[in-house]
């Protein structure tokens, strides 16, 4: 799955990488080390302008709140629980495949967090001796330094109780496409620890390499079954993953530091 993630990068370098053709400066979000369900995110997408002459979809970076909210849905409560979409269904699923069909984006980043309960953990939970056993957080990041850029789908709602002209008459949400974890070897692994994704978590993130974004990003593309062979997971060997500091577990905590390699887990028994 994909419960957190840490986007830091500048606006103007993700216009350049994605090749944005429109953006707002004054919708630009400050750096964020712990992105958590419900908070604004940047999103790269293809839609025509509003009101332009032209009907042709523009490249846009925009800002979208994470949680996606189905245009038939009543309220919006449950777009905490919609923050992930499953690569292997998201075609069939009532909340999804109508995003799925012509509303794709791609949510930038610079890696994910994910929690690990280590060996000695478990034992001690199975024997009784701990309810709540620790998990050790791992980020996992392109091992070249690029952006992570996960497959989304974005959706538009429209707020019944407020008039037309209210700033927050329209929602427009987010959510990140999930697939099964590599199993293969990481392209850099921790000196300790797990040696593949799956070994952390059986979900992940959907990285879209960049020979499948413009495709991904082209609302024209409507046949489910050819945007369904975009879903298939990259080359394994391109990520890395190290162990991080328990302060990212704490939504409140943010900033760099979040991002600083261990050299182990922090508790021996972890592994």
């Amino acid at each position: 799955m994909c419960g957190r993630y840490a986007a830091s990068r500048r606006p103007e370098d993700l216009v350049d990488v994605f090749e944005v053709e429109k953006w707002e400066p004054e919708e630009t979000l400050a750096p964020d080390w712990n992105v958590a369900p419900t908070k604004e995110v940047h999103a790269i997408l293809e839609r025509p302008l509003k009101d332009a002459e032209s009907p042709r979809p523009v490249r846009q970076m925009r800002t979208l709140k994470w949680g996606l909210v189905p245009s038939w849905a009543k309220s919006p409560e449950g777009a905490a629980r919609m923050i992930n979409a499953r690569a292997e269904t998201v075609h069939e699923k009532p909340s999804f495949k109508r995003a799925f069909a012509t509303r794709r984006c791609i949510l930038p980043a610079d890696g994910y967090y994910e929690w690990v309960t280590g060996t000695g953990e478990r034992e001690l939970e199975v024997e009784g001796k701990r309810k709540r056993p620790r998990k050790q957080p791992y980020f996992v990041t392109p091992a070249d330094g690029s952006v992570f850029a996960m497959a989304g789908l974005y959706e538009f709602w429209r707020d019944r109780t407020l008039p037309d002209d209210h700033p927050r008459a329209w929602w427009v949400t987010c959510s990140v496409l999930t697939t099964d974890a590599e199993t293969g070897p990481l392209g850099v692994a921790p000196a300790e620890g797990p040696r593949s994704l799956a070994d952390i978590h059986p979900r992940m993130p959907l990285m879209l390499t960049p020979d499948r974004w413009d495709a991904w990003l082209d609302p024209s593309r409507t046949d489910v079954e050819e945007l369904r062979a975009l879903l298939a997971p990259p080359p394994e060997g391109l990520m890395r993953a190290y162990p991080v500091a328990t302060a990212v577990s704490n939504v409140r905590n943010n900033g760099p530091e979040l991002l600083k390699e261990l050299d182990g887990p922090e508790e021996a028994t972890l592994f």
